[in-house]
This record gives C-alpha cells, structure tokens and sequence, in this order.
C-alpha cells in the first residue's frame, strides 16, 4: 500500500471513529436526560445502568454506522478538495479509480465491522437494551409490540396481550385446541411465567374450560405449574425476538416459523436480510460520498454536508417505508430490505461518472 493509501485511508477510518466518539455521548446523553427520573426511581444496581448504556452505545452505533461513515467521507474529503490535495493526486497521474482504492478498504473494513456487530454484537447488546428497558423503565407496559397471536401447531393456537422479556412473563394467556375444526378446550390464565429449571410454565388464576356436548366442564386452580409443547421465543412478540436471536439462531427459529406457517415471517426475515444490506450500504454511500465532496465546490465544505444530509434522510426514509410496507403487507422482505441499496448504488454510478469527468 502506498502513502497516498496510507494517507487516505488513516483520515476515512479517523474522520469515522471521531465522529462515532463525538455522536454517541450526545446521544448517551440525551437518552440518560429523558430517562433519569426513572432510572434514579428504579432498583437497578449501577453495574447494571453501566452496562445498560453499553448495550445501548452498541446498539445505537451499529444502527446508524452507513450514516456516520456518510457524514465523516464527505466532511474529510471535502476538506481534501478545498485544500486541493485531490487536485494534486488527480494531476500526479492517479487515475480517479485508483483514487478510490483506499476509500474502497476503508469501506471494507467498516463492512466488516458491521458484519461482526449484526450477526454476534448487536442482538445480545439488544437483548440486554431491550431487557433494562422492559424491567426498570417501563414496567406499566410490558412490551411494546402486544397481543401475540400464533399457531403453533395444526390444532393449537395461543395468545398473550404482552410480555415481558426479562422476567420470560407473558399476561392474559389463552390456548385454543381444535380438533377437525371444532374447539375441544380452551386454557386461560391472567399471567403465564417460564421456570429455566425444569422447562415448565407457572399459570396464575388457571382456568381449563372443556367443551362438552350438552354443557362445558370448567377447572380452576389459583396456581398452575403445566409443560407445554412451544417455546418461550412463541409468546415473544417478532420485533423483539428477531432483534435479539443471533444469526444462526435466528435462521433456525425463521425455518421452524416457516413450518408453521407464521404470520410474522417477513418481520423476522427483515432482520435476517439487513445483516447483510447494511455492510453493502457503507460501501455505496461511501461512493456516493466521494463523488459528492471530491469537487472544490464555490460554497465550500457546507454544501457538501447539507447534500449529505438530505441524501441520508432520503436513505433513511426509503429504508422505513420499505421495512414497514414488508412486515405490515405481503411485499417481499429481500426486494424491501435491497431495495434502497439498490436505487442508491444505481445514483453512486452516475455521480461516479460525472466526478470523472
């Protein structure tokens, strides 16, 4: 690698982590400001409010990594541009294409950062993020995604109104058996709580109302300890689960999902498939961002980052309709998840192009 790699590719991996340590104690900061009061009232123990904001610095960093690479290309190399260093490459003989080379390793390396982050990092980070939350913060309402519905086998069906994922609890639980499209039994509970030791369930306020042909059989008990043939990952709601299973794990859970014919399919692909997108994003909009700033431009640095501003809200808008349009209709995840990338990658080329010339 030459000096002008060297060169290059120390101020695209300093501008970046330079403006991850400059964003993520703003953002620290402004989520501790809106939390405080709760957090002070909670009886989290301090080493589990450190590492609530580790998981949540995790957590942050990895979600917004392609915008801060964006933002941290155009600020270095517009700087490059005003100061005519770009100018001075381009004239030494360096073709613009050879030029991209060390932004090309940067991307590399960042992608590969993003990699390691979304498949092992990040779902335990949003795990324990998630966790903190759930137990301390909002304990008046368990999760925020509701009401799971789910079959979990050709005559079973299930329901809880919420859970919450650190104590495994899951409220107003409800199981249906359906026998050649008749219910046989209906089991209900006002709360439902996984044991970890022996793999049962613990029923509060246990009703069993067995459906008779003259009239109905009903037992209760105040206290119910019963086996079930699902999995606690069944009454956690598809956001949740799909943020926090790593990547194998998850694969395995959207295979067993299939099998079963779950409606929340596309959520738990969406997940699977952005692993993968959000790597392939550094390097278009790194691209995109070198074509952008490498032109010495009349109003200077400011132009450069207003375009990159706008052109990050307009990412992250095509990102959010098109997450939202798979998981609430039957438009395809991979087409939803790529889909950005791909229009985006299709403007890099054309700014490409015209930066040549």
């Amino acid at each position: 690698m030459k000096i002008l790699d060297w060169y290059i590719l120390k101020r695209y991996l300093a501008t970046f982590f330079g403006m991850l340590l400059l964003f993520i104690p703003i953002a620290i900061t402004v989520h501790l400001a809106e939390k405080i009061g709760k957090i002070l009232d909670s009886e989290a123990t301090g080493v589990e409010i450190a590492k609530y904001f580790l998981d949540f610095t995790i957590y942050f960093a990895h979600l917004l990594f392609p915008l801060f690479l964006f933002l941290s290309v155009i600020w270095f190399t517009s700087k490059l541009a005003n100061n005519t260093e770009i100018v001075a490459f381009l004239s030494s003989g360096v073709s613009f294409t050879r030029f991209l080379r060390p932004y090309l390793i940067g991307a590399a390396m960042v992608g590969g950062l993003s990699i390691l982050m979304g498949l092992f990092l990040a779902p335990k980070a949003s795990e324990g993020f998630n966790g903190f939350k759930y137990k301390y913060l909002d304990r008046n309402n368990p999760v925020e995604n509701g009401n799971v519905i789910k079959q979990i086998n050709d005559n079973e069906i299930i329901y809880v109104s919420s859970f919450d994922p650190k104590q495994k609890r899951g409220y107003n639980f409800t199981l249906e058996h359906f026998e050649n499209g008749k219910m046989l039994y209906k089991m209900s509970a006002n709360s439902i709580r996984y044991n970890e030791k022996d793999s049962t369930y613990i029923l509060k306020n246990y009703v069993l109302r067995t459906i008779g042909d003259n009239e109905d059989k009903i037992v209760s008990d105040r206290r119910k300890i019963q086996k079930f043939n699902f999995d606690i990952t069944d009454l956690t709601p598809a956001k949740y689960i799909a943020e926090t299973l790593p990547y194998l794990e998850l694969v395995d859970f959207i295979n067993k999902e299939e099998k079963r014919g779950s409606s929340n399919i596309s959520r738990y692909k969406l997940e699977l498939y952005r692993k993968w997108s959000l790597p392939v994003s550094v390097f278009v909009l790194t691209l995109i961002a070198v074509a952008v700033s490498s032109i010495k431009r009349r109003g200077g640095m400011g132009v450069n980052l207003a375009f990159g501003i706008t052109v990050a809200m307009i990412f992250v808008f095509f990102d959010k309709i098109f997450g939202t349009l798979a998981s609430q209709s039957d438009f395809p995840p991979l087409i939803a998840v790529w889909f950005p990338n791909f229009i985006f990658g299709i403007g890099a080329i054309f700014l490409l192009r015209n930066a040549k010339r």
